[in-house]
Parts: structure tokens; C-alpha cells; sequence
């Protein structure tokens, strides 16, 4: 059969022609078609002379689609096969599909053998290994298209799980396994800790005492010793607290909402350190004898990763560790560091070491360089010094720099005893995989709401032009930004350590939430030191937010500095990590499996087939056409999925273009970072939004967090777009698909309209307020500035309505063109307001008078209220 053009028919007329045959064929009797020579009447009396052989041909098959319909079968079929993609089918679909289809169009016979000798050796697996996967394998090896995976890299990949990430990750994310996932809380007994331990804690010394005394008063030491704050991560039967995850977070932010070294020196001994690693690890010996004296305060910890030399690059630490054995005929460790930035480390009494062991006579019959092990050193065996502190920002927690002389400890001594001899690594990442979600995460939780506190009263007490700030659209912007980002930040940390509770240690997730909950705080805090100006920037017993301000970029630098954890962490790890088949292709190449390769390889091939349809469907219908869990946030479910289908399909385009060089461009991995860290954010505030029930009062919050999300979104894959060089395919990122971004954006800033809503509803004293900053310890004794920003909030707005008579009075020409405040005696004698009405202004003006004064200091007092330790050796 003669090859026919599928894409341009003949002529309009034959194209006419083929319609009316059609038709006559499908329609049946009667009915009226208009052909090239004008209306004819169709009818079974009088049929079509080529009626009876298009119909063979249609029943038959070869060729009748293109035959009856050129371009739209053309169309069909495409639409077909895009449907196929969109719902991710298996391969024999797509074989009968394409066969069919073929035959249908009258592809010529040599195009049909083609197609059908590749599918046949796509469809059986030991053809398609032999033929395909083994040369493609080889070839991939060869040029080096897979990155090198070291075994420190190796670890990192393997230490905790997956979890939300690996759906987001994936183009196609469950929500409705996502909706079901834990939405932490605390017990009972938990809540009392909070409700009394915690209070307590906070009223023992306020934050401004804690920076002018450089230390935590000795009342506030012991306190935390006896209530066992250093045990909230050790098991009941060690004699610890055993408190959950949700627990542990929800001390440390109200802690951080009160003071910063006060927060800090509770955290770090339940992070990573010798107590969580000792209950994972520990011997038994050594759990019984270390966890209780942890709990009970009688240990001072702390954890010495960190070198001049080593920072990001842990494994590239030179501290060492000799085994050798002794005149006793035991084997012991000779150990040799030098460490900076150790948090607690002038005051420890027990000293978790990361190092390098060494193994010179194969005592443990394991090799000489055994890697890296976790050790544990008593503070006062000879050849340990301590006593030195490094001053970070003048925030007065102990944070320090520790070496170690030829220090001999027994082997016993290495977490885990003789079999954990090298598995330091492992345990550190497995550690931090869970650990890193928690502290710092939850201490710029408490920071946000904290200030969304301070900042909702400032701008409803502080007065200017004759009214609140907060009536002013400049002011309205930031407060609206601190609110919503509150609301995002606190919805971020309860459903992480939620993931913690439930037995995941998610390693993505954690970075993301490390990263983003510092550097909003950091986003948060700026706007407040602008909202409050001078109030904010004068240090003293007074000044809630400047201690915070200054203290924030120690977060953004520890537990893995932001631009690390950004450019190579999130996405670098997450690339692999989360990807579904990515690091299984890149095992079996290392390990030369041809089988699992071609496993790995083609259900790879699938996946980028389903999300470039998924990302081409969901884009043109703006994300209608996902599946969607339902309720309020259903329209946001379908953007999400919009973008996780585009994120994936780009994510495999990167790494399928730029290969091993892809962890090298780091900005590129940044933007794609900030893609998967913001679907995260906002299925964490869908999350939110339902497990609380769909707070009336958060809806419009709710709202405005959703659209913040979905314009970062938008703007990492602009990113993306804009900076995807890859030669030979980047222009088609650069210039259609940029553009088609443009026109068609997931979403736009919140407006200004549901800005200001915002920033109204956060000046009233009410229930949006509160369920913002429940927890956080703003006021921890009577007198403090916090209860007086409370008082004058709430007189201020029982004041407003008399205010309000005033001004009419004012307008109505009544009395005099002042200042309200200034007319309250002439409005009684007008009688404008009452006596009562006039002595609850009166103490308003007092209150708000008081509250938004700022400290100041004698020439004699002022210099001791500097950030100086003095005395600071140089160069340590």
C-alpha cells in the first residue's frame, strides 16, 4: 500500500471528502453532508457508491484512520499515547498502543517491523539485558556518565530513610498517604514539663542577665541537673526523661523564645552528642554506667567533630586514634586532636570524639586504617586541655576549642566497643538524619513566634501621626510576612518531628527543615528590627529581639552551614536519596550488576516518560487534571502535584545531561534545593490547616502561607529555566519553556488585600494571636518588659473606642484640633467621655508610655553591657 502524508492531506476538498465519507459510515441513514459539490441527501435507499468499501476498510483496518480522519487521527493517537504517559502504563500498553496505531495509520511496513523488532526486544527482559542494558552499562562506565560514589558518600546516602521527600520527589506524590502521616503532640506528662519545669527554668534568670553575667546563674545549673534537662533523649530506664521528639522540639522553642545560650545549652546535650549515640550504640556496660550520670546532670557532654581543617568536610579529619596494646597485654587507643567550635566543651566532663583509628599491627584483624569510630574521653585524663572559649557573636554560650596529647583511653571506650571500630561515620549520619530535624529547627520556631508576639503588640502600642502603627500599609507588609511565616515555620516543625516519632530518621527532610527554619527566622527577625526601629536595635532588659538578632547566624552556621546544606545537601543527597531508581542504577554499576542495572534503567526510562507527560498535562490544564485528597486545600494539592511532576522530569534532566558534573554546579542545584524544600513547606501547612481541623481563623493565614509557597516555587524553577546551560538542549529551557513559565506561573504573591486582613487580624487580642504563640515564654516573671508589651496591648485596645469618641468630637468641632491623648480632661468637661472611660485612658497612655521606652545606661554602667567577653586570647 502507497505511503500516505499523515500531517497535510491532499486538499481541503479531499479532507471534506473524507469527513463526509466518514461520515456517512459512522452516522448511518439520513443525514445531510455537506460535500465539494454542495448539500446531498444521504440515505440507505441511495447509497454512497464508496460507502460499501469504506466500510470494509474501517472493519478491515489498514490504514482506515488515516484514510477517514489525516489529521485528526493523528491527533487521537497522540492524545493517546500522551494519556498513556500521564497515567504511567506498563510497557505492553505502550507496545499495543503503538502497534495498533501504526497499523491504523498505514505506517509503511518497514516503519512497522522497526517499531515491532524494538519492542519486542524492549518487552523480553533477558533480550532486552543482552542487547542493551550490559553495552549501555559498559558505555556509561566508560565515560564516566554516573558520579563516583565514595564510602563516605556512600554512608551519608544510606544513613536515615526517606519519607514526604521521596513522594515529592517522585512526580506522582500520594497525598492521601501524605494526609495520613503523624501530626506530633505531646503527652500528657510531657505537657506538664512544659507547663511547670519549663516556666520555672525560664523565671530563674532573664535573657538580658544570662549576656551580662556571660553564663547561666549557678540557681539556673542546678535546676536544669535536677530536673534532668540533659536527659530528655535518655531512656526512663537509664534514669532520663524518655521524651519524645515533639517533646524535646517543644522545649527547646519555648526555651529559644526566652533566651538563646538558655536554649542552646539545654539542645546540644540532646543532639548529637554522646548521649543519643550511646543509646543507639552503646554497649551494654556502657549504657549502664554513662546514661544515668547524662541524665542526672552528673556528666557534662559534649561532641568534638569539628577541626581547622575539617568543617563540611568531615572526612577530612586528621584527629587519630592508635590501637595498641598494653604491659596488661588489653588493647588501648592512643589518642591525638585538635577541635574549635565544641559547644560545652570548657566545662565537659566527658568528651565525644570523632577520629581517625589506626590499627599499625592489625590487633582487630581488620585491616590498619579502620576509619572513622566515635570515642569516649573522661575531661580530666592526662593530656586532655580544655578551659578556653571562642566568643560567637558575644552570645555567652560555652562554645570552645579542646586538643588532646597522647591521651590513652581503653578500647571499651569507642561507642559501640570493639565492633564499633569504624562505624563512627555511619552512626554520626544516622544520628544526624533524625537529630538535625529537632534543635535548631525548633529553636527558630520559638524565635518567629516570639517575635510575631512582640511585633503584634509594638504595632498596636507604639503611636505615631496620632495613630497605631499598624494602621500604616508600610508597617502592614512585614507584620503580614512575620504572621504567615510563623504559621509556615511551626507547621514545618510539629509534622517533621512527627516523621522522628513515627521511627523515620529522614535525612532530606531534616536538611530542608535546618536550612529553611534558620533562614526564616533570619527573614522574620530582620522584618521585626525594621518594624520596631529604634526600639529594637537598643540593647537592654527591655529589648526582647536584639539578642536574637545578633545570635542568628551562629544557626545559620552550625549543624551544616546553609550554603552547604543548600547547594549540596537538600538536592545533592536528595538527587539520589529520594530519586526512585537513581541510586539503585548507580549501585549496580559499581557493583557491575547487569541485572539490577537494567531493572533500574528502564523503569528509570518510564519514570522521565510519565512526569514530562505528567509535567506537559498539568501544566496546560494548571494542575485541574491531578487527583486531589479534597477539602479547603484541594486546588493547592493540584499545583503541588504540578510541580512535583515538572521538579522530577527536571531534576532527571539534569542528571541525564550533566551526569557526575551536576554536584559541581552548585547554583543550579541551589534553585532545585529551594523547588523541593518549598513543596515540602507547603504540603507541611496543608498539613497543618486539616490535622487542626480548618480553623476558621486560620483561613486566612492558611492562605497566605499557600500562596508565599507557590511563588518560591515558581521562582526556583525560573531559576532553573533561566541558568540551564546544557549545550545543544538549554535553549529550549531558556527560551520556550521560560517563557511558557511566565505566562503560566503556579501562582503570585499573596495581596495586598490578604495582607492587610492579616496584619489587622494579629493586632487583635483574640484567638489568631494566641494559637500563633502558644508556648513561647514572652513574660517569665511579673514586672518583665513582656508583661508590660501585654498590658499595654490590651489597654490600648479597650482604649481604642474611647479614643475613637474623641476624634469625632474633634471632627464635629467639639474640641480643639489635638491629639486625642492630649484632649482627655476637655472631653470629660465636654462630656464627650465619662470620668471612668477618662481614667482607663489615662492609665493606657501611662502603660503604653512605659512599655515602649528603651533602656539607657550611665557612663559608668555602660561599658560592662557591651558584647565582650575581654580578655579574648587572639588567634584561638
Amino acid at each position: 500500500m502507497p505511503r500516505r502524508n499523515l500531517a497535510c492531506p491532499d486538499s481541503p476538498k479531499r479532507v471534506v471528502s473524507v469527513i463526509i465519507k466518514l461520515s456517512s459510515c459512522l452516522l448511518g441513514p439520513h443525514v445531510a453532508l455537506a460535500g465539494p459539490t454542495g448539500l446531498v441527501q444521504h440515505s440507505l435507499a441511495a447509497p454512497h457508491p464508496g460507502e460499501h468499501a469504506l466500510r470494509g476498510k474501517m472493519m478491515i483496518g489498514y490504514g482506515w484512520l488515516s484514510e477517514a480522519l489525516p489529521v485528526l487521527g493523528c491527533g487521537i493517537f497522540a492524545l493517546l499515547l500522551l494519556a498513556l504517559g500521564f497515567t504511567g502504563a506498563p510497557l505492553f500498553l505502550w507496545t499495543a498502543l503503538l502497534l495498533a496505531g501504526l497499523w491504523l495509520l498505514a505506517a509503511p511496513f518497514w516503519l512497522l517491523a522497526v517499531f515491532a523488532l524494538a519492542l519486542t526486544v524492549l518487552n523480553i527482559v533477558p533480550l532486552r539485558r543482552m542487547l542493551l542494558s550490559i553495552p549501555l552499562a559498559r558505555l556509561m562506565d566508560k565515560l564516566k556518565l554516573m558520579p563516583v560514589i565514595s564510602e563516605t558518600e556512600r554512608v551519608a546516602l544510606e544513613a536515615g530513610t526517606t519519607w514526604v521527600d521521596a513522594q515529592l520527589f517522585s512526580g506522582k506524590p500520594d497525598f492521601t498517604w501524605i494526609r495520613g502521616e503523624k501530626y506530633a503532640g505531646v503527652s500528657t506528662e510531657e505537657q506538664a514539663f512544659l507547663d511547670q519545669q519549663v516556666v520555672t527554668l525560664c523565671a530563674l534568670a532573664s535573657d538580658w542577665e544570662i549576656f551580662q553575667t556571660k553564663d547561666l546563674p549557678k540557681p539556673m545549673w542546678d535546676y536544669i541537673k535536677k530536673e534532668r534537662f540533659f536527659g530528655m533523649i535518655v531512656p526512663k530506664e537509664y534514669g532520663g526523661l524518655g521524651f519524645s521528639a515533639a517533646a524535646n522540639s517543644e522545649v527547646v522553642a519555648r526555651l529559644a523564645s526566652h533566651s538563646a545560650p538558655l536554649a542552646i545549652t539545654v539542645m546540644v546535650p540532646n543532639s548529637l552528642g554522646p548521649a543519643e549515640l550511646l543509646a543507639h550504640y552503646g554497649t551494654k556496660k556502657q549504657k549502664d554506667y554513662y546514661l544515668p550520670r547524662l541524665a542526672r546532670g552528673e556528666e557534662i557532654p559534649c561532641f568534638a567533630l569539628t577541626e581547622p581543617e575539617a568543617g563540611s568536610d568531615a572526612g577530612s579529619i586528621t584527629s587519630s586514634g592508635v590501637l595498641f596494646r598494653g604491659e596488661d597485654g588489653q588493647i588501648y587507643v592512643r589518642l591525638n586532636w585538635e577541635k574549635r567550635y565544641i559547644t560545652l566543651a570548657a566545662i565537659a566532663t566527658l568528651i565525644g570524639l570523632a577520629i581517625k583509628l589506626y590499627d599499625p599491627e592489625n590487633l582487630l584483624g581488620r585491616g590498619k586504617d579502620l576509619g572513622i569510630t566515635c570515642v569516649l574521653a573522661p575531661a580530666n585524663l592526662p593530656g586532655v586541655v580544655l578551659g578556653e572559649r571562642h566568643n560567637p557573636m558575644g552570645v555567652p554560650f560555652f562554645n570552645c576549642p579542646t586538643s588532646g596529647h597522647d591521651v590513652v583511653v581503653s578500647i571499651d571506650q569507642i561507642i559501640g566497643g570493639e565492633g564499633g571500630a569504624g562505624r563512627g561515620w555511619q552512626m554520626l549520619m544516622e544520628c544526624l538524619a533524625a537529630g538535625r530535624a529537632i534543635s535548631l529547627p525548633s529553636q527558630a520556631a520559638g524565635i518567629a513566634k516570639m517575635v510575631t508576639r512582640l511585633t503584634s503588640a509594638y504595632a498596636v502600642i507604639r503611636r505615631q501621626f496620632g495613630i497605631s502603627i499598624g494602621q500604616f500599609e508600610g508597617i502592614e507588609e512585614p507584620l503580614a510576612r512575620i504572621t504567615g511565616l510563623t504559621y509556615l515555620m511551626e507547621a514545618m516543625r510539629i509534622f517533621t518531628v512527627g516523621a522522628v516519632d513515627s521511627g523515620m530518621k529522614p535525612a532530606v527532610i531534616s536538611a530542608i527543615a535546618k536550612y529553611n527554619q534558620t533562614e526564616l527566622a533570619r527573614k522574620v527577625t530582620n522584618d521585626a528590627m525594621d518594624l520596631m526601629g529604634g526600639a529594637a536595635i537598643s540593647r537592654g532588659p527591655r529589648n526582647h529581639i536584639a539578642n536574637s538578632y545578633i545570635g542568628l547566624p551562629i544557626s545559620i552556621t552550625v549543624e551544616g552551614a546553609n550554603i552547604l546544606t543548600r547547594t549540596m545537601i537538600i538536592f545533592g543527597q536528595g538527587a539520589i536519596r529520594c530519586h526512585p531508581f537513581a541510586y539503585k542504577e548507580v549501585k549496580a554499576l559499581m557493583d557491575k550488576d547487569y541485572s539490577a542495572f537494567d531493572k533500574a534503567f528502564w523503569a528509570h526510562m518510564g519514570h522521565v516518560l510519565r512526569n514530562g507527560c505528567r509535567s506537559l498535562v498539568l501544566s496546560l490544564s494548571r494542575g485541574r487534571l491531578a487527583g486531589s485528597p479534597g477539602g479547603p486545600g484541594a486546588a493547592y494539592y493540584r499545583k503541588l502535584s504540578w510541580a512535583s511532576a515538572s521538579f522530577a522530569f527536571m531534576a532527571d534532566v539534569a542528571m541525564g545531561t550533566l551526569g557526575g558534573t551536576l554536584k559541581l554546579r552548585e547554583k543550579l542545584t541551589g534553585r532545585y534545593a529551594d523547588v523541593l524544600s518549598w513543596m515540602y513547606m507547603a504540603t507541611a501547612v496543608l498539613r497543618r490547616y486539616e490535622a487542626e481541623g480548618y480553623r476558621a481563623e486560620h483561613k486566612d493565614v492558611f492562605e497566605w502561607a499557600m500562596q508565599y509557597c507557590m511563588v518560591q516555587i515558581q521562582q526556583g524553577f525560573d531559576g532553573i529555566f533561566q541558568n540551564f546551560t546544557v549545550p545543544g538542549i538549554g535553549w529550549i529551557f531558556r527560551g520556550p519553556v521560560a517563557f511558557w513559565a511566565r505566562l503560566n506561573s503556579l501562582g503570585h504573591l499573596p495581596s495586598d488585600g490578604l495582607g492587610h486582613r492579616l496584619a489587622m487580624q494579629i493586632q487583635e487580642a483574640g484567638v489568631l494571636r494566641d494559637s500563633l504563640t502558644t508556648g513561647i515564654v514572652f513574660s517569665a516573671r511579673p514586672g518583665d518588659s513582656g508583661e508590660k508589651f501585654e498590658h499595654a496591648f490590651k489597654l490600648s485596645h479597650q482604649s481604642a473606642a474611647i479614643l475613637q469618641k474623641i476624634s469625632q468630637a474633634i471632627k464635629a468641632g467639639v474640641l480643639p484640633k489635638k491629639r486625642a491623648n492630649l484632649l482627655v480632661k476637655a472631653a470629660v468637661e465636654a462630656k464627650v467621655i465619662t470620668p471612668t472611660e477618662a481614667s482607663l485612658l489615662e492609665e493606657a497612655n501611662t502603660v503604653r508610655h512605659d512599655a515602649i521606652m528603651v533602656d539607657s545606661f550611665g557612663l559608668a554602667e555602660f561599658s560592662p553591657t557591651l558584647l565582650d567577653l575581654g580578655g579574648v586570647k587572639a588567634g584561638v
